[in-house]
């Protein structure tokens, strides 16, 4: 968990607040509070994890941006996730992506915040997910695709 949050730390400011460890221990904490998650396998504990540390970090960013009025200072680069574009994308921008996505396909929003936040490969997404390797590559290019076209274009359709 703490390659994973180094990870998502990395494009972080100099100086930042939110230190790896720290967001480690945040979602420990909030991991051990899940007294009804019958964990079956590694795969299922990371991709709680991931859940516990987008709002971690979504939760981080809102309190610093209404601190600052500032406009996403922290920034998550879907390229840590293997092979979204390189393009280092405002968490918030990014949560609230997802948000839209999820609305469209909850599995295509899922995906991307196991890759994008617990750090999972495809084949451990696929695991979490219930579906076979090749239906989750499937489902992470459709993602990337559609994430590129709301974040990166002047007026998705």
């Amino acid at each position: 968990m703490r390659g994973v949050a180094m990870r998502q730390l990395r494009s972080e400011r100099v100086g930042h607040t939110l230190q790896p460890t720290a967001l480690v221990h945040e979602a420990y904490i909030r991991l051990v509070d899940q007294h009804t998650v019958n964990w079956q396998d590694r795969a299922h504990f990371f991709g709680v994890a991931a859940q516990i540390m987008r709002r971690i970090l979504v939760d981080h960013a809102r309190r610093h941006n209404a601190a600052k009025r500032g406009d996403g200072v922290r920034c998550v680069s879907l390229d840590e996730a293997n092979d979204l574009a390189a393009e280092a994308i405002p968490v918030l921008a990014l949560d609230h992506a997802l948000e839209r996505l999820q609305q469209v396909d909850a599995d295509l929003a899922r995906i991307v915040e196991l890759r994008a936040f617990g750090g999972l490969t495809v084949e451990d997404a696929a695991h979490v997910l219930s579906v076979s390797p090749s239906t989750a590559k499937r489902d992470w290019r459709l993602a990337k695709a559609w994430l590129h076209r709301e974040l990166f274009t002047e007026n998705p359709a």
